[in-house]
């Protein structure tokens, strides 16, 4: 059911990527006074921007805030709201806007401002991930390390992740992982390991199919060390919805888990994009229907 909405909030990095954010300001401005939208924005800088935002929503009265860019300016803005009554807009503009995709948002900003009078609400599933506020995918493994090298880069866009994936493979060995859940304890090696709230990467891998970002339950999905003969086969498996039918892969429905890496007291894991060197083991913890998101209507 849609709520009218007229007060909002759109928060951005004014220095990422290549628009012209004054430019996009005004056209935002623009498009909201057309429909009898106030507009206002907050900018992040990169420091304590949780904390900031936090607190500036404590004191002011927003019926949603929308999160203008990728995947971390959508973290950052889903945490804020996390547990309150706020829903959450997404208007990507990252480079890989994984979160948007799996709630059939539309990737054209004038488009996706449309939810601001035709949506839907829809209350998803969040994660903690050792503490780490998650949304969409956290993964252990060689997705983290490319997702590490292409943010210490300088080149943005799906070209600069495929160079780095290319370049990392022949070198990548994959490690042994001890998974408790609250269903089943497995020791397996693991070329990637994938904490999955949702369905699909934002390169449109889709490593969780047919699951729901609101059933109450998360997916760890487990891609083993294959061969280089079988990595076609491999991906086009992942990217035709067929991720369960490959003698590589296995899934683990869980609302809980602990991940461990036998001889390691750290690791790599990438939370929504961003990678972060975690003390292990890894903790993760399902929030249900903890945060209220614009969607576009069924039907």
């Amino acid at each position: 059911m849609a709520e009218r909405l007229r007060h909002l909030l759109f928060v951005l990095n004014p220095v990422s990527g290549d628009i012209n954010k004054d430019e996009l300001e005004t056209t935002v401005r623009q498009i909201c006074m057309e429909h009898g939208r106030t507009a206002a924005f907050w900018h992040t800088t990169g420091k304590n921007d949780l904390q900031k935002l936090t607190q500036y929503l404590s004191t002011q009265s927003y019926d949603a805030v929308f999160a203008i860019g990728g995947d971390g300016t959508v973290n950052l803005v889903g945490e804020a709201l996390l547990s309150t009554n706020i829903p959450l807009g997404i208007l990507p503009m990252g480079s890989g806007n994984g979160l948007s995709k799996d709630l059939n948002i539309p990737q054209d900003m004038e488009e996706a401002l449309e939810l601001i009078w035709h949506h839907e609400v829809r209350a998803i599933d969040t994660l903690r991930v050792s503490g780490h506020f998650s949304a969409h995918l956290a993964d252990l493994g060689f997705n983290a390390l490319i997702v590490k090298r292409f943010d210490e880069g300088d080149t943005r866009g799906p070209g600069a992740y495929v160079r780095i994936a290319l370049a990392e493979y022949g070198v990548y060995k994959p490690c042994c992982y001890v998974i408790e859940t609250n269903q089943e304890t497995v020791e397996t090696e693991a070329f990637m390991l994938t904490i999955a709230n949702a369905n699909t990467f934002g390169s449109n891998v889709v490593i969780n199919p047919n699951s729901q970002i609101d059933d109450g339950q998360f997916e760890i999905c487990l891609i083993a060390p294959f061969p280089t003969e079988a990595a076609p086969a491999l991906l086009y498996r992942l990217y035709t919805q067929d991720f369960d039918n490959s003698d590589y892969t296995r899934r683990l429905s869980c609302h809980r888990a602990s991940i461990s890496v036998p001889g390691q007291q750290q690791v790599l894991v990438q939370v929504d994009g961003e990678p972060l060197e975690l003390e292990l083991p890894i903790v993760v913890e399902m929030i249900p229907r903890s945060l209220r998101v614009l969607t576009p209507r069924q039907g």
